[in-house]
């Protein structure tokens, strides 16, 4: 059974993805083209859903990286250039396709979070932008990324 900081992790990663699909799933066509960050490069809300997919994939890797033994993010990861690649990869993917794939890298997540012991979440990597820190950490920042995003994407969409 899960721990308290366990269920704790969790609960947020919920409480995120259902507030994400709220906001994503109720865009028009117009808006899943309206501007978002004006860049460089611009980034529309279908690329930030994509940005989203991308960064809860990789960063979910990492963390299994490090609950392995492993250091997580390579030193000097340039997240920049990762994200710029991403979004030239997933170009293509039509936003439902994007809220699909984001909903699966979620569920993923959150298993892998309930199957961590209270003592595993203290294992210490590399996360690309807050540098060394616990898999705790790791999993919340995975929460939080897309709390900033979205407050700064509704500001924008309304």
């Amino acid at each position: 059974m899960p721990g308290p900081r366990v269920n704790d992790i969790v609960a947020r990663l919920e409480k995120g993805m259902v507030k994400t699909r709220e906001k994503f799933s109720s865009l028009s066509a117009e808006g899943w083209r309206a501007l978002v960050y004006e860049g460089p490069p611009p980034w529309t809300a279908r690329d930030l859903a994509a940005h989203f997919y991308s960064a809860e994939v990789g960063l979910l890797l990492m963390a299994r990286d490090v609950a392995a033994g492993g250091q997580g993010a390579p030193e000097g990861f340039d997240f920049d250039g990762f994200n710029a690649q991403e979004q030239q990869r997933l170009a293509g993917m039509a936003p439902q396709e994007v809220l699909a794939s984001l909903a699966q890298a979620r569920a993923e997540t959150i298993e892998f979070a309930r199957a961590l012991t209270e003592e595993q979440l203290d294992l210490v990597g590399r996360h690309p932008a807050l540098g060394r820190v616990s898999i705790e950490v790791m999993l919340t920042a995975i929460y939080g990324h897309q709390l900033m995003h979205m407050r700064e994407a509704l500001a924008r969409l309304g």
